[in-house]
């Protein structure tokens, strides 16, 4: 019992390991491409739910969002620090390193969780002040982000979870529990705003109670489990041995989240120079961006852990064949999305540009003027995608770190204030910086792979070296 997985875990591992390629990245990533996806345009419709409330609750909404990004960090770096060690455990089949690893994950989560509610929770406002709120949002959302604190911290435990589902090759699993929770939360925000004439605490509510509805599940399918992969309080581990290289790996991915929530805050700030409808069609902008660079997100999200399980059995060449296959993948996705997106732009500018019975035909040109210099990134944010995924894989976790600084203070901020400061154009500038920004982080990706790729390869031959 203490050292063994579930036959179905055994028989994706063996899969994993040995099945054709193509076909293991494709069975692993496209579900959780597809919820990606699907959740890109979820946003979009809550986002259009909210603005039914009024401006105040909107603004209120996309000043706080950032804060809480920035605090989400936190569970997503442990998420993604565990699931790599988890996964190389899991590929060289030490279940009972699997087993420590599972423990000690979910109750660093819990801690976590509790420690940040104990804080933010009674301090909302405080905390909101300090880091330069207005204080017109404070009164709109210091409600909504108490909620907002409460959701976080069961979100925490709901990142873990998934994360660890992901290393086991559930895709399928975690898109279909995730459409009932946000589908559920849709419902619920879409009943207290058109029928009840909620407030925004009422829409934070509903993502709460998604967000408990799923940690019943997690709890659930936890208890059932068995084998390696079954939470058992007596495998928690707090020593140096267990904990220093998972936070090792975890440190960096919180600080490149924090810091890319961060950046865009800076961004935000300079593009109202331009005005507040300049602000509103870069958030649109990006939305738009998301509908394309989102499916690029999961494909990461399921290649990653595949790349650290073919690392921990040692096939180095095997891990070097999916990061190739990715980097078609993201490539090709980004293709049809410029294809598709420069036919329909003005379209989509208008969608979003309608407001009621208005139509704000200025908006809607300043969202297709932004947007059509931010789509030409599509490709090259494929690649980076791609290219993350390997360094994940290979617990790179401080380049991941690089590449997200980089690509919003080295190649956005920057480019952003000379085109401010030193041409003549209006929003287009905008647009311009984020295509800069896009098509250089791609570019830099490259360049980071190169030596990454030769330093595999010099471990396969190493480990053929070794085998022979």
């Amino acid at each position: 019992m203490a050292s063994r997985v579930s036959q179905k875990d055994e028989s994706f591992r063996q899969y994993a390991l040995n099945g054709p390629v193509l076909g293991v990245l494709l069975s692993s990533c496209v579900p959780l491409a597809l919820f990606q996806a699907l959740q890109s345009v979820f946003k979009i419709l809550d986002a259009l739910m909210a603005s039914h409330i009024g401006s105040g609750a909107v603004s209120a909404v996309a000043a706080l969002s950032q804060i809480t990004l920035m605090i989400t960090a936190l569970g997503s770096g442990l998420a993604v620090g565990g699931s790599i060690r988890i996964s190389a455990a899991y590929g060289r089949g030490d279940y009972e390193e699997v087993r420590r690893l599972v423990a000690t994950v979910y109750a660093l989560a819990v801690a976590v969780s509790l420690a940040v509610a104990a804080v933010l929770v009674p301090f909302a406002e405080p905390f909101l002040r300090l880091l330069g709120t207005p204080e017109e949002l404070i009164a709109t959302g210091s409600g909504y982000f108490r909620v907002e604190i409460l959701t976080l911290t069961v979100n925490f435990f709901n990142t873990v979870y998934i994360a660890i589902e992901r290393s086991r090759g559930h895709a399928k699993k975690i898109l279909a529990m995730n459409m009932v929770v946000v589908l559920v939360k849709l419902s619920l925000t879409a009943f207290f705003v058109y029928v009840m004439e909620g407030d925004l605490v009422m829409i934070a509510g509903a993502t709460l109670i998604g967000q408990i509805l799923m940690l019943g599940w997690a709890v659930i399918s936890m208890r059932r489990d068995d084998g390696a992969f079954r939470f058992s309080p007596q495998n928690i581990r707090l020593d140096k041995q267990t904990l220093l290289p998972m936070l090792n790996l975890s440190y960096p991915v919180s600080a490149e989240k924090m810091l890319f929530a961060g950046g865009k805050v800076v961004v935000n700030s300079m593009s109202g120079r331009y005005g507040e409808l300049t602000v509103g069609a870069l958030g649109i902008s990006n939305n738009i961006g998301g509908l394309t660079t989102s499916w690029h997100m999961g494909m990461t999200d399921g290649a990653a852990p595949l790349i650290s399980q073919n690392r921990g059995a040692g096939k180095h060449r095997r891990t070097l064949a999916l990061y190739g296959w990715l980097l078609a993948v993201n490539v090709g996705i980004g293709l049809v999305g410029l294809l598709i997106v420069s036919n329909t732009l003005p379209w989509l500018a208008q969608v979003f540009a309608q407001s009621k019975n208005n139509y704000d035909a200025e908006f809607s040109a300043m969202i297709a003027d932004i947007h059509r210099w931010e789509m030409l990134g599509y490709v090259t944010l494929g690649i980076n995608s791609a290219t993350v995924a390997l360094l994940l894989g290979y617990g790179y976790t401080k380049l991941t770190l690089f590449l997200n600084v980089a690509r919003v203070f080295a190649y956005r901020v920057p480019v952003l204030w000379v085109l401010q400061n030193f041409t003549d154009l209006g929003p287009e500038a905008v647009g311009i910086t984020m295509m800069v920004s896009n098509i250089c982080v791609g570019v830099t990706a490259i360049i980071i792979a190169i030596p990454v790729v030769r330093k595999i390869l010099r471990l396969a031959r190493e480990e053929e070296n070794t085998n022979a």
